[in-house]
């Protein structure tokens, strides 16, 4: 059960089994997201933030069997899913995908002040915090266009 909560709902491990490697998996991971949020879109706001709360503690209880000496498999999406969630809370239309869009590219990269520092926390925090961390640039971006809009 910790196998597929972890890979979010096995969405992780397609790219293993197209490409023979776990890159990209985040994006899959992601994608679940994406659908879950369009799904919530006529929804109020805090909809998507108990959402995000689900989806926070199933990465925490999901990842903590594999999460030994710092190690972060490819495969474990559910962080990408609550990282993507947290981005998205309240948002729809461009705002949503600027959203989706800049906390994606803060977790691939990990540039941001924050996210490298998550990542190095230990366990399943680790794994998820540094998605969460660059959830929420995403959803001060989304935020944002939302307000300059």
């Amino acid at each position: 059960m910790h196998r597929f909560v972890a890979s979010g709902f096995y969405a992780g491990l397609i790219p293993q089994r197209l490409w023979g490697s776990d890159n990209g998996a985040g994006t899959f991971g992601a994608a679940v997201a994406v659908v879950i949020s369009l799904l919530l879109w006529r929804y109020p706001w805090w909809v998507g933030a108990v959402a995000f709360v689900i989806a926070f503690a199933l990465s925490l209880w999901s990842a903590a069997p594999f999460a030994d000496d710092h190690a972060d498999p490819g495969w474990i999406v559910m962080d990408e899913v609550a990282g993507t969630l947290i981005a998205v809370i309240g948002l729809t239309g461009w705002p949503w995908l600027v959203a989706v869009v800049v906390a994606r590219l803060a977790d691939i990269f990990k540039v941001l002040p924050g996210v490298p520092q998550a990542e190095a926390l230990p366990g399943a925090i680790g794994i998820t915090m540094d998605d969460v961390i660059a959830g929420l640039y995403g959803m001060a971006a989304g935020w944002l266009v939302w307000w300059l809009m």
